[in-house]
Order: structure tokens, then sequence, then C-alpha cells
């Protein structure tokens, strides 16, 4: 017996009168039921076609605008759409703060059902092209077709380098110029895959799991130091030197070059061996007047200019006069306790990843730090009744957790210690209410302070200030 074809609804006239959830607009179809539709804007009335149902909502992309809404603006990128990377560029910059803002504000009153005392207006970026510092490219010896060039029999063996399509593991866009990195991050990229096509060199197949050339990670920073990490899937010495040697060569703003082999199913680097190739096996960049060292593993904030001011919002929710003892839960490589050590007694920094840790420790070393204390562990571990014995209590406590939020042990424990101020930093807005929920009965919520860190992309940074009741 065949398989049942899956039945066509269309939904016609959607008016979208919001933005949702990952960028998304929002609407309602005839019957009152929630639409979330790909690509539109609020103000745009669209036919819908539906991808997704479900009882109580839908899921669609637009088949036909009927209106265009006056607040839509012509996309910079040519491949806005398609590549995963951004989502709202065809929103002008200023309603998506407005957007990011009234979802701060939603998401505690919705989900943390709390109310700030002062809810102050989002930091917008300094920089809304190029202010990335970090980003990765993948090879494929498939390019994604649109449907036009389906229907048209056109083939899709081609050798490609760029973005995964929206939603898509296999399918990759190819990228000639991306906007959310400066150079030489397009140019390293051209340079590496006109190379690696001249050399005759296979780009990696995700399906049939083959293929030399598989992953390209760039980082820069505002120091002009340019680290590249080259994933191969096979150790093929000859060819990785072959083409590493000339990347070099037609690339001398290059300083720090990293491979590694993958054999994997996953494109995960973290859990490889980096192979230090060329140059210095780090890049510096400077927060203010904190210098960081940044390995090939390091965590280190996205939007450098942005991390500044962020790192400032935290430093004036904490209030820091010089002697108090501060615990930075999450604390990556350091980099918000490094830098406010200079503004406080003691702060001691908790961390999951070792090799942050180390990171921590060697910037705490470089600039001569020598009030911090960095500890590896899973803070729901370390976190204990000992622990803050030994350390004593904390007058401030900073938490910037992943964007699962805090564990429920770490909210218990914190419920004992009954810490003067807390300042919290999320990039998840609906974990941090729910945290923040689970605290309200002890913790006034008085000051919340949205960042963008990543212009045309639904993402934001909130940072909220607890005092003790």
């Amino acid at each position: 017996m065949g398989r049942r074809k899956k039945k066509v609804i269309i939904l016609e006239n959607v008016k979208i009168h919001g933005l949702a959830e990952k960028g998304r607009g929002v609407g309602k179809d005839s019957e009152g039921r929630v639409v979330f539709v790909e690509r539109v804007v609020p103000g745009d009335e669209v036919d819908v076609k539906v991808s997704k149902k479900k009882s109580s909502y839908m899921e669609g992309y637009p088949l036909k605008f009927h209106k265009t809404s006056d607040l839509r603006i012509e996309p910079f990128c040519k491949h806005f759409g398609v590549c995963g990377g951004c989502t709202l560029q065809n929103l002008a910059y200023e309603q998506q703060l407005a957007f990011k803002q009234d979802h701060v504000l939603q998401t505690l009153q919705r989900i943390g059902k709390v109310e700030a005392e002062e809810y102050l207006p989002i930091l917008p970026a300094e920089s809304i092209q190029y202010y990335r510092n970090k980003l990765e490219f993948a090879f494929s010896n498939k390019r994604w077709l649109t449907k036009e060039e389906i229907d048209s029999d056109v083939s899709n063996l081609e050798d490609v380098l760029g973005f995964h399509k929206r939603g898509a593991f296999d399918k990759i866009l190819n990228i000639d110029h991306c906007h959310l990195q400066a150079d030489p991050s397009n140019q390293v990229r051209n340079d590496i895959k006109a190379l690696a096509v001249e050399m005759g060199l296979s780009f990696h197949d995700v399906r049939a799991h083959e293929g030399l050339m598989r992953h390209i990670l760039m980082r820069t920073t505002t120091l002009d130091q340019n680290m590249m990490i080259v994933s191969f899937f096979e150790d093929d010495q000859e060819a990785i030197k072959k083409l590493l040697d000339q990347v070099i060569k037609k690339n001398p703003q290059l300083t720090s070059v990293f491979y590694c082999i993958n054999p994997k199913l996953n494109d995960f680097l973290l859990d490889l061996e980096m192979h230090h190739y060329f140059g210095d096996p780090w890049i510096e960049e400077k927060l203010r007047d904190v210098t960081f060292r940044i390995g090939p593993k390091s965590f280190f904030q996205t939007n450098t200019k942005q991390a500044i001011r962020l790192f400032e919002v935290v430093e004036k929710f904490a209030g820091l006069t010089g002697n108090e003892n501060v615990y930075d839960l999450y604390t990556g490589i350091g980099s918000i306790a490094l830098f406010l050590a200079s503004q406080c007694a003691q702060v001691v920094g908790i961390e999951e990843v070792e090799a942050a840790i180390e990171d921590a420790k060697l910037n705490c070393d470089l600039n001569g730090i020598k009030n911090a204390i960095f500890y590896a562990g899973d803070v729901k571990n370390l976190l204990t009744e000992e622990f803050v014995l030994e350390h004593a209590a904390p007058d401030v406590l900073i938490t910037d957790p992943p964007r699962a939020g805090m564990h429920s042990k770490v909210i218990d424990l914190l419920r004992e210690m009954k810490v003067p101020k807390i300042v919290y930093v999320s990039c998840n807005p609906a974990t941090q209410a729910r945290d923040i929920q689970l605290l309200s009965d002890l913790y006034t919520l008085k000051k919340v302070q949205p960042v963008d860190m990543f212009p045309h992309t639904h993402h934001i940074e909130c940072v909220a200030l607890l005092t003790l009741k």
C-alpha cells in the first residue's frame, strides 16, 4: 500500500500582527488559531502554506503577499531567507530592537510572573554588520538548490563552502561574502575553497561520510590578530600541508593556524585534538584594560564591542566599592571575573569546562591579577556549604549560565546562601525568567537591561539585578 499523501493546507489573507520566538511572524487564521510564519514582518498580509499543524497552533511560510508592511526593508545580503544565520534583515533595526525589548518584558511577565522595578531601554549594537569575531563554515560536495533549479533538473554536484540552509544539516549554501565577520574572513574562506578545488581535494559528503575538506573556523580580534582552524575528515598529511602552506602564503594576515582531524558523524570540534601548524598558539583580544589570550577551543563573547558594553552593565549593577567578595558562576574563561577583579577584594570563578578554566588562570597571570581564584567543575557540585565556608560568603554573585539556565540544585543553594545581590546574565530570556521566578519570594527584581549582541537575529542578552528582600 502506498503512503497516504499529506493534505496541503493553505491559509489565505493571514495578517501578521507581531513577532514571536526565533523571529517568526505571528498571525491568526480565520478560526482564530495562532500561525507562526517565516520570513514575514508585522504588517504583512499573506497566504500561508502550512508546514506543521498542531492542536493549538500552525507553522508555515508565505506563498503570496497581498500587502507588504511599511516596516519591511530590503535585506543587504543576497542569501537572506535561505541562509540559517540572520532572520531579521528584512526588518528595520529600530524595529528589531523594539521586538527584542518587548520579548524580554513579555517573557518575564508571562513565565517569571514578576515585574521589575525598572526596565532599562535595550542597548543597541554600535555595528550592525561585520560585528562577529568568530564564524564557522562547512564544506560540501553538493550545493543546495532552489525549487526552480530542482524543477529544471540542474545538478547539485558542486564543491561549495558556506552555511547550512536554515533547518538542514546536509544542505550547504555557497557563500562568497558574509556581512557578519570582517576581513580577512571572506578572503581566507574564498582562497581556501579555490585552492582546494585547484588541488583536486574532495569536499565532504555528510550522508556518505567521506571527503577530505570538512569545516573551517575563523577567529578575528580588534588587535588585528586572526586565527584559522581547518577540520579534515582524513589525516592526509601531504594534502593538509600543501593546502595550509598555500593559504598562509596568500593570507599574511593569518597569525595563528590550527587543524584537526574529524572522522565523527558531527562537526563538534571541542573534543578533538588541535594541531598547531603556524604562528602563535593563540590570538589576543582586549576588553577595556584586560588582555585575553584566546586559543582554538576558548569560549569568548562573539561580539567584542558589545561584550564590553555588556560587562559594563554587569559592573554597574554589581556596584562594587573594592571591599566585596564576588562569585562568578559559569565563568567561562573568566572574562567577567577578570573584568571586575580590580574593583573588588576577591573574585571566585566556577566553570564546568576544564580547558576554559586553564584559559582563565593563564589570562589571570597574563594581566598580573592576584585576587581571582578559578575552579573547574559543575557549579551544582562545587557550590556547596563547604565551598562557601572556605571562600567566605559572597557579597555579590554573578551568574551567566548556558541557555538551559541554572540547575535546580544551584537555585536551592542560592536560596540557602541568601546573597545580598545577584547579577544574572542570560542569553535566553525564558530560562532567566523561570529562574528569577524561583527566587522571587526572597529577591526583588530591581532592574532589567537587554543588550543586543547579535543584530539581525532573534538572539538577545539580558542582565537582571536581584536584591535580597
